[in-house]
């Protein structure tokens, strides 16, 4: 089921957001590097790709404000993990709705006499 503590169209707003996030392509390659399991600086993101530091600044900002990765201060310097929750509420709503949709066709199966 469903977070309980997000209720209709916060919830949606949430996930919305998270998609949202999610639908760039740089911004997957910047979380896949992230889902490594440890934090990572700008300027290791930034290593080996032709993206500059202000461009990846900017997509770990669109990132951290759909609660997809976190930033930790350490000294002087940002570092940036992956904030598991909120894909895992993302990942549960797409369960639930899932389920929703294998419901209403098992329906209509049943209604067609399949």
């Amino acid at each position: 089921m469903l977070d309980k503590r997000r209720s209709g169209s916060a919830a949606l707003k949430m996930h919305a957001s998270v998609f949202a996030a999610l639908g760039d392509e740089t911004r997957l390659s910047v979380l896949a590097r992230l889902s490594r399991g440890e934090r990572q600086s700008i300027a290791r993101l930034t290593a080996g790709t032709k993206l500059t530091r202000q461009a990846v600044t900017k997509h770990l900002r669109v990132l951290e404000g759909a609660g997809v990765v976190r930033s930790v201060r350490v000294g002087r310097e940002s570092l940036f993990e992956l904030e598991p929750r909120s894909i895992e509420d993302v990942r549960q709503y797409l369960d639930e709705v899932s389920r929703q949709w294998d419901d209403a066709l098992a329906r209509l199966k049943s209604h067609l006499g399949e």
